[in-house]
C-alpha cells in the first residue's frame, strides 16, 4: 500500500514536524517512498459539512451549549455567516483614520514647535506693535493647537481598536471620530502654516538683529581695551590724562550690562548699548592718542599769543599819534567814533597776558579743556584789539585819499550804478520799476554826497560812507536781477 498525504479540511497539505524536503517542483514525479510496514489505516476527519448535518439534528437546549458549533471547532474567534469580515474591515477602517490622524497630529507638533522658535526670535528683538501683534496671534493658534489635539486624544482615548470583541459599529464610530480629528488638525495646520508664511518680514529682520549681536558686543569690547592701551601709552609720555580715564571709568558699568548678555536686557537694547559704547570708546580713544599733540599745539599757541600781545602792545601805543593828526586834520564826524581805541586796546591787551597767564598754568596741570578754552579768550581778544588798532590807521589812509582825489571815488560808485543799469535794461525796452526805483535813487544819493564836498571843511567820512552804501545798492539790484533770470 502506497501512503499518501494528508490534507487539512482546506485541502492544503499538511508538512510533516521536522521535514526538510524541498517541495517538488511543477509538473514533476513525485518520488515513490520505501515500502513500510503496513499498520491501520487512520480514520479520516469528519469534513465541516457533516459536522453541521450532525449538530442540525440535536435537540435546540444541547445546542445552545455548544458555542463552538457554528466556528468550526477548534474554539476560533471568527463567526461562521461572514461577520467576522466585515468587522475586520470595519478596523482595519478605523486603524488607517488612526494613522492618518497621528500623522496629522505629527505633522502640526512639529510646526508648532519650529514656529515657536521664529516666535522667540521676534519677541526677543522686536518690541514693536507688529511684533507684540505676532506675539498675540501665536498664542491664539496655540489654543486652537489645543483643543485640535484635545479631539485628537479623546478620540484615539474613546475606542479601543485592538480590543478582540470590538464589533462593526463602535470601529465605524471610531473611524468616524478619528477622521474628524485628522480634518481639524490639518485645518489648524493650514492656518498655522499661513501664519508662519506672514512671519517672513519679521523674521528676517530678527535674524538679522541677531546676527548683528554678537560683532557688536565684541566690537566695544575691543573698542575698550584698545583706549585702556591707548591712555596706557600717554600716561607713559609723562601725560596723566585724568579726564579721559574718567570718562573712560563711567563706560565701565555699560560693559557690565554687556557681559549680562541679550537675554536680560534685550537683544536691540544690547546692540545699541554697544553700538554707544563702541562710539564712546573710540572717541575717547582717539582723543588719548590726539593727546601728545594737543599737549604740543597748546605750548605753540601759547608762544604765538603771547608774541602777538606784545606786538599789539607797541601798535596800541600808535593809535594816539593817528588820533592827533585825524583832530587836527579832519571834521570831529571822522573821529568821534575811534576815541576809545587807545583805551579799549590797553585794556584788551592786558586782559589777553591775564588769560594767558591762565592758560599756562592749566597747560602745566595738564587741564586741557580749560587751557583750550582760555586760549580761545585770549585769541578773541586780540583780534578785537587789533580790529580796533588797524580802523584808526585805516581810517587816515582812506580821508587822506578821498581828500587827496575824491572824483577817483565818484567814478568808481558811478561805474557801478551804471553797470546795474545795463544789465536792468539788458533785452528790455524799458526796465522793471523793481530794479529801476533802487537805482534812480542810488544816482541822487550819489548826486548828494558829491555837491556835500563843495563846502568848507567836508566829512569825507560821510561822503565815503555814502558812496560804500550807494555801491551796495547796485550790488543788491545786479544780485536780485541774476536770481530771477536763472544766474545768467
Amino acid at each position: 500500500m502506497t501512503a499518501t498525504p494528508r490534507r487539512s479540511c482546506t485541502g492544503r497539505a499538511a508538512r510533516r514536524p521536522g521535514s526538510g524536503a524541498a517541495p517538488a517542483r511543477s509538473g514533476a514525479r513525485p518520488a515513490r517512498p520505501q515500502a513500510r510496514p503496513a499498520r491501520p489505516q487512520a480514520r479520516p476527519a469528519p469534513s465541516p459539512l457533516r459536522q453541521l448535518l450532525a449538530l442540525s439534528l440535536l435537540p435546540l437546549p444541547l445546542l445552545l451549549t455548544l458555542p463552538g458549533a457554528l466556528t468550526g471547532g477548534g474554539g476560533g474567534s471568527r463567526r461562521w455567516f461572514g461577520g467576522g469580515g466585515r468587522g475586520e474591515s470595519r478596523r482595519a477602517e478605523a486603524q488607517a483614520a488612526k494613522d492618518a490622524a497621528a500623522n496629522a497630529f505629527y505633522e502640526l507638533d512639529t510646526a508648532q514647535r519650529d514656529l515657536r522658535i521664529s516666535v522667540e526670535t521676534i519677541s526677543a528683538v522686536d518690541d514693536s506693535p507688529a511684533g507684540r501683534r505676532a506675539v498675540s496671534d501665536f498664542a491664539a493658534l496655540g489654543r486652537k493647537i489645543d483643543e485640535a489635539s484635545g479631539t485628537y486624544i479623546a478620540a484615539v482615548d474613546a475606542v479601543d481598536l485592538d480590543r478582540d470583541e470590538l464589533d462593526g459599529a463602535a470601529a465605524s464610530r471610531a473611524r468616524r471620530a478619528l477622521d474628524g480629528a485628522k480634518d481639524e488638525l490639518t485645518r489648524v495646520k493650514a492656518d498655522l502654516d499661513r501664519f508662519a508664511e506672514s512671519l517672513g518680514p519679521l523674521l528676517g529682520k530678527a535674524e538679522t538683529q541677531l546676527a548683528r549681536l554678537a560683532p557688536a558686543v565684541e566690537r566695544a569690547k575691543q573698542s575698550l581695551l584698545a583706549t585702556t592701551s591707548a591712555l596706557d601709552t600717554v600716561r607713559a609720555q609723562g601725560l596723566r590724562a585724568d579726564d579721559l580715564a574718567a570718562r573712560l571709568a563711567t563706560l565701565a558699568p555699560e560693559l557690565t550690562r554687556l557681559n549680562e548678555g541679550a537675554a536680560r536686557h534685550g537683544v536691540a537694547e544690547t546692540i545699541q548699548r554697544a553700538d554707544r559704547v563702541r562710539r564712546e570708546a573710540e572717541a575717547l580713544r582717539a582723543e588719548a592718542e590726539r593727546l601728545p599733540e594737543r599737549a604740543g599745539e597748546i605750548d605753540r599757541r601759547l608762544v604765538s599769543l603771547r608774541t602777538r600781545a606784545e606786538a599789539l602792545t607797541t601798535r596800541s601805543a600808535q593809535v594816539e599819534p593817528v588820533l592827533s593828526e585825524l583832530r587836527r586834520r579832519f571834521t570831529a564826524p571822522c573821529w568821534q567814533d575811534l576815541q576809545h581805541v587807545p583805551e579799549e586796546a590797553a585794556k584788551h591787551v592786558a586782559q589777553a597776558g591775564t588769560k594767558l597767564a591762565e592758560a599756562r598754568q592749566a597747560r602745566e596741570a595738564q587741564r586741557w579743556a580749560d587751557a583750550t578754552a582760555l586760549l580761545a579768550t585770549v585769541r578773541a581778544l586780540l583780534d578785537e584789539t587789533d580790529e580796533a588798532v588797524s580802523a584808526a590807521g585805516d581810517r587816515l589812509r582812506q580821508l587822506n585819499e578821498v581828500a587827496k582825489d575824491p572824483q577817483r571815488e565818484i567814478e568808481r560808485t558811478r561805474f557801478a550804478v551804471r553797470d546795474a543799469q545795463r544789465l536792468a535794461m539788458t533785452g528790455r525796452q524799458t526796465p522793471d520799476p523793481r530794479h529801476a526805483r533802487p537805482l534812480d535813487d542810488a544816482v541822487a544819493r550819489l548826486d548828494r554826497a558829491v555837491t556835500a564836498l563843495e563846502g568848507h571843511h567836508p566829512d569825507y567820512w560821510q561822503f565815503l560812507r555814502e558812496t560804500e552804501a550807494v555801491r551796495g545798492t547796485a550790488a543788491r539790484v545786479v544780485e536780485l536781477i541774476r536770481e530771477e533770470r536763472g544766474g545768467s
